[in-house]
């Protein structure tokens, strides 16, 4: 039973009752304020990760985008997807259309050894026919160009030999930014419009090349090495991936032939292993002297 005798609150202790009031009621509404205000936050921060990722989808949808299937093939490319250095520069060939959905037959195959197509002997009194898959991304391509570049050179300036490039872009995989598709494409620009300097670029390309895993040299400084080799007006080329198709249809025939890594390197039709023919100069020698 409550005690209703009990005497009332002094004005002092009423006064004093209020104030605490008050102060609880100024610390809930901080705490509600600021609670507020970290859920703005909170949300400003997702809004941006949102925004930050908008970009990068279009920017990773700019570079690995949806590349056409079909297109045509750079000034010198032929229908195997190849671009051949000879003694009096870039091979020429006649227009072509190249489709990932039409990749010509292999040369041969037997068991489960296939042979790309367009790779074999040359007719007795040419040169020799050497043909190289490579990827601009790839470290061990580096090295090769670094020790045999120079004797590919000797080769077809003397008319011993034609040095067929199939440029693969299978390395896009561990690139954040497809740069062996980008930089098969500003090779593919350099052959099509200064193709003088074609062995040069490829040359530098390699000597430049950015450690695999990571974003890769970018369009702007593809072009600025494009421009040192002596290529000119190749930035626009290289900027709207205008072979990017042509680099696409390369690699379907990499895959399909399933040749399997790079380098990978046919002397008149005949396949270098590094495993059992560890100098490949020694190997290509002796292919090109039993041709006399």
């Amino acid at each position: 039973m409550a005690h209703q005798n009990s005497p009332k609150p002094t004005k002092a202790e009423r006064t004093a009752a209020a104030r605490e009031k008050a102060r609880q009621m100024r610390e809930a509404q901080q705490k509600r304020e600021k609670r507020n205000s970290l859920l703005v936050k909170g949300g400003v921060v997702v809004a941006v990760l949102v925004i930050i990722g908008v970009i990068a989808a279009v920017v990773i949808t700019n570079q690995r985008g949806q590349i056409a299937d079909a297109g045509a093939a750079p000034a010198h490319g032929n229908a195997f997807g190849g671009i051949t250095v000879t003694q009096s520069g870039l091979a020429e060939t006649d227009p072509v259309q190249v489709d990932v959905a039409n990749i010509p037959e292999p040369a041969s195959t037997e068991g489960d050894v296939i042979v790309p197509g367009g790779v074999a002997a040359a007719p007795k009194g040419e040169p020799a026919n050497i043909v190289m898959y490579v990827d601009m991304g790839c470290p061990v391509c580096k090295s090769f160009e670094g020790q045999y570049g120079g004797y590919l050179t000797d080769l077809t300036s003397s008319g011993d030999a034609t040095v067929e490039y199939r440029v693969a872009t299978f390395l896009d995989r561990v690139s954040t930014t497809n740069y062996s598709s980008r930089a098969a494409n500003a090779v593919a620009c350099v052959a099509d419009s200064n193709p003088e300097v074609f062995n040069d670029y490829v040359t530098q390309l390699f000597a430049q090349q950015p450690t695999e895993g990571g974003a890769g040299l970018d369009n702007a400084t593809l072009a600025s090495i494009a421009e040192t080799a002596g290529a000119t007006d190749v930035s626009s080329c290289i900027d709207d991936g205008e072979f990017r198709p042509w680099a696409k249809f390369v690699n379907q025939t990499f895959s399909e032939y399933q040749v399997g890594g790079t380098p990978t390197v046919y002397v008149d039709g005949k396949k270098w292993d590094p495993n059992t023919d560890n100098d490949f100069q020694q190997f290509a020698q002796g292919v090109i002297d039993a041709r006399a």
